[in-house]
């Protein structure tokens, strides 16, 4: 098996299919675990972003672990391939306990997120790095990896779609709840006193209004001064009526309301989507072969592995980068629904809008091989950085009703933002190449274990901003009038707030040491090793 060849359309597509697995559980829980957290399971935002800190911060152990373990494994199918199979069913079913939310009181509730959250970011390490790695041993040649670098984050943004664009609209079908609903007109000829009776108990329900039909509040509060909002959620009983007021509206339709059982609908969606992903997982175990093996010489020896490794510039720069790009597209990502629920009033639009993104984000994960072949993948990278967090920036002055300028800042900033990840896990390769060129030994798993650290820290940092910011600006999610007085916090998140992170992190990367000329020396002279021939 020639260990440079150039690898098959097809092999490509099945290594991609992975990550479009791996996404269906990381774009599901960075977009939509804190908003089911806070607004259908009933937890605050300080609680929820303290569970990602910590949950995040104490998997930095098992990470290493799993890159040494994935170094160390053997069987006849390689080192890591394996591991993507075994892991395929497990990450489906934690994934799915994830998105449950069982009756418990508070403190209760909290140790369940606390146990299915750790599970779920163990499981999905011991599938994740060996995931990663596979790709530095898939072949040799660096532009190949480059390659299939970017059919992998192809593959991860149309996994990212499936979730992001289908999640919302299958929690209205699945938590659709048709009640009965009554109306009559007020005298002051603009409102309407409307009464909602549900056929079942609803613990977690929401009363929508279609965008631009006014606004309403439960009957029993209008006497309290409270303001109306767009959506309510609340607790129903079975048969029994609930009043509310609605103003600003000449005229109604019973289709013009819905009511959603959120708990229900969101965890037969994400049910539906963790059976794809494992079938995507096995489909890459299938299709995928390892090509590169460590030095026919090399001991193992744990020791030196962890030595080189910290004397490893690449991987350390890598290991920080990684870092911060990962809290600024977390908190992109985890802050969108809330921004188009409770800044827009449009929640199912914000299906749309990530659509959108990803969209945008494919081009930019297909414009990385081209870019970086005359840029270098270092100067890409720096570029890419700055450009995504300065149009970032512009999400600030919008209004929420500048639909157009938000979704053309959104797509403009990802098409960059998309070649991070790209970049990343295809310079992680480059470190492993460094590494063997240096000092003549491959911990292919050990170097790959950064990314999934930094992406699951970065996680759990983003995850603890969202929190505290929203928490110093009262944000309730089951009370839309808290939420909705949270305006000026949810705008942070999603313009400068992020961005400050992305221009820390392009200031970082001047401190790579891997150009492209440097780069093209490696692979030459590791390509001559490996074919047994001696370097002039």
């Amino acid at each position: 098996m020639e260990i440079n060849e150039k690898l098959s359309i097809k092999e490509k597509v099945g290594y991609a299919l992975g990550d479009g697995a791996a996404n269906i559980a990381w774009r599901g829980v960075s977009t939509f675990l804190f908003v089911f957290y806070v607004d259908v399971f009933g937890l605050d935002p300080i609680s929820v972003g303290l569970l990602m800190l910590v949950a995040r911060s104490s998997d930095g152990l098992s990470d290493v672990f799993m890159g040494v373990l994935g170094d160390r494994s053997n069987s006849k199918y390689g080192k890591f391939r394996p591991w993507v199979l075994w892991t395929a069913v497990p990450l489906a079913l934690i994934l799915s306990l994830l998105f449950t939310a069982p009756e418990l009181g508070n403190q209760d509730k909290m140790l369940y997120a606390y146990v299915t959250y750790i599970l779920f970011t163990l499981i999905y390490t011991a599938n994740n790095i060996p995931y990663g790695a596979l790709m530095g041993v898939m072949t040799g040649d660096d532009k190949e990896r480059t390659s299939l670098g970017s059919y992998r984050m192809v593959g991860a943004f149309a996994g990212g779609m499936l979730v992001q664009g289908a999640l919302l609209y299958l929690v209205v079908f699945f938590g659709n709840v048709n009640p009965t609903v009554e109306w009559e007109p007020l005298p002051d000829g603009s409102s309407y006193e409307v009464r909602v009776t549900a056929p079942v108990d609803v613990a977690s329900a929401r009363i929508n209004l279609k965008k631009g039909l006014g606004k309403f509040m439960l009957k029993e509060e209008a006497a309290s001064n409270t303001a109306p909002t767009q959506s309510i959620s609340f607790s129903m009983k079975a048969q029994q009526e609930y009043v509310f007021i609605l103003s600003g509206r000449e005229e109604i339709d019973q289709s013009d309301l819905s009511l959603i059982n959120q708990k229900e609908g969101y965890s037969k969606s994400i049910y539906l989507l963790s059976v794809f992903l494992a079938l995507f997982m096995i489909v890459t175990f299938l299709m995928t072969n390892e090509r590169v093996k460590p030095p026919v010489d090399q001991k193992k020896d744990l020791a030196k592995d962890f030595k080189q490794l910290l004397n490893n510039r690449p991987w350390l720069v890598l290991l920080v980068i990684g870092l911060l790009f990962n809290i600024y597209t977390s908190i992109k990502m985890g802050i969108i629904v809330i921004y188009f629920l409770h800044y827009l009033n449009n929640e199912l639009l914000a299906s749309s809008f990530m659509i959108a993104l990803t969209l945008a984000s494919i081009l930019g994960a297909m414009s990385v091989a081209p870019l970086g072949r005359r840029y270098g993948k270092k100067r890409l990278f720096i570029m890419a950085l700055i450009f995504s967090a300065l149009v970032n920036c512009l999400f600030i002055f919008c209004g929420p009703n500048d639909y157009i300028p938000i979704f053309a800042i959104g797509m403009i900033s990802e098409f960059a933002a998309a070649m991070f990840p790209t970049l990343l896990f295809v310079m992680l390769g480059d470190a492993a190449d460094y590494s063997e060129w240096t000092h003549g030994r491959r911990a292919t798993g050990l170097i790959y274990s950064a990314g999934s650290l930094a992406t699951k820290f970065g996680g759990g940092i983003a995850g603890a901003i969202i929190g505290f910011v929203l928490a110093s600006y009262h944000y309730d999610g089951q009370d839309a009038v808290a939420a909705e007085g949270a305006a000026t916090g949810i705008i942070m998140l999603m313009s400068w707030v992020p961005a400050m992170i992305a221009l820390a992190a392009a200031c970082v990367m001047s401190f790579y040491p891997l150009n492209k000329e440097k780069m093209d020396l490696i692979t030459q002279d590791l390509t001559t090793k490996r074919c047994g021939l001696s370097v002039v």
